[in-house]
């Protein structure tokens, strides 16, 4: 079951090209700084601008650095089943541990439509897979009955939920059981998704803070409450200034900043303005990331 700290990766640019050697000493800090789990080629990585062939090698630059130390759920879907198969098996092909597959965009399925996609991926791709349900990006909402019923096929073995309703992780807990994966998306909100029975939390912050991110986790999972209080106000700050623009512009800066990559990101993201930059600034100065 997969749980604690795990990080939706940036994919680096430098020159308009993917940053190879960036993007796997980033994977490398994050696995150094306790993060329990990598997750190139979603949203954060900017897997709709990039190619087909850019994807399969970041996914198998990834899994090359991770070497089983940490495992690489590897985001694959889209709002075609047969182009989902396909990612999914080539990620499979590149070491992927597992495969992260958004709920189908734009073209609105059904509660049936959706169980039917995952289910025809499920029975293609001997891959675990991680149900990805975020509807303010997808216009649909997978609802708990849809999961409990795909949580019943053997490689349907959790969520990423970014619905920020905390009333859902306790929901599904009692629904689905205590061996389903519930990952949060909402970095602000993760604490109390962890409190309504949520497993951990699948971050973007933790590109640029991911032993702080780690260590909450942990204290979380030996009953450390009060350090996880003070590691969350610590964070919170900069949780929200990473989303004052569309994700990932901010947080590239932000690694920008450790030295991690270029703030780089391609069309039709664009650049932060100076506003947010000092306003990342800040809030990586307030976490004590830098000086």
């Amino acid at each position: 079951m997969f749980k604690g700290s795990l990080v939706a990766l940036i994919t680096p640019f430098r020159d308009g090209n993917v940053d190879e050697t960036a993007f796997q000493e980033l994977v490398a800090w994050q696995i150094g700084q306790g993060t329990h789990g990598l997750v190139p080629c979603g949203t954060t990585g900017e897997t709709p601008a990039l190619e087909h062939d850019e994807q399969r090698r970041v996914i198998s630059l990834c899994a090359e650095v991770a070497k089983g130390r940490a495992p690489v759920i590897a985001g694959t879907g889209s709002n075609s089943t047969p182009h989902t198969i396909e990612a999914t098996l080539q990620a499979k092909e590149a070491g992927a541990d597992a495969a992260l597959i958004v709920c189908p965009y734009y073209n609105k399925p059904t509660q049936e439509g959706l169980y039917q996609h995952f289910k025809t991926v499920h029975d293609a791709v001997d891959l675990p897979i991680v149900v990805y349900n975020i509807p303010g990006r997808t216009s649909v909402d997978m609802s708990n009955a849809t999961m409990a019923r795909l949580a019943k096929l053997p490689n349907i073995v959790g969520v990423k939920d970014g619905t920020n309703d905390l009333s859902r992780p306790l929901k599904m807990r009692v629904e689905i059981g205590a061996e389903f994966s519930l990952l949060s998306a909402e970095d602000a909100t993760a604490v109390g998704y962890l409190a309504q029975g949520g497993d951990g939390c699948i971050s973007v912050t933790a590109n640029v803070a991911p032993r702080l991110c780690s260590e909450m986790h942990v204290a979380w999972q030996k009953g450390d409450v009060a350090t996880v209080r003070a590691i969350n106000e610590r964070l919170i700050p900069l949780h929200d200034a990473l989303f004052i623009e569309t994700s990932p512009a901010p947080v590239k800066y932000a690694a920008s900043l450790l030295g991690r990559c270029t703030p780089d990101v391609r069309l039709p993201l664009w650049e932060t303005t100076p506003a947010t930059q000092e306003k990342v600034r800040d809030a990586m100065r307030g976490a004590g990331l830098l000086n």
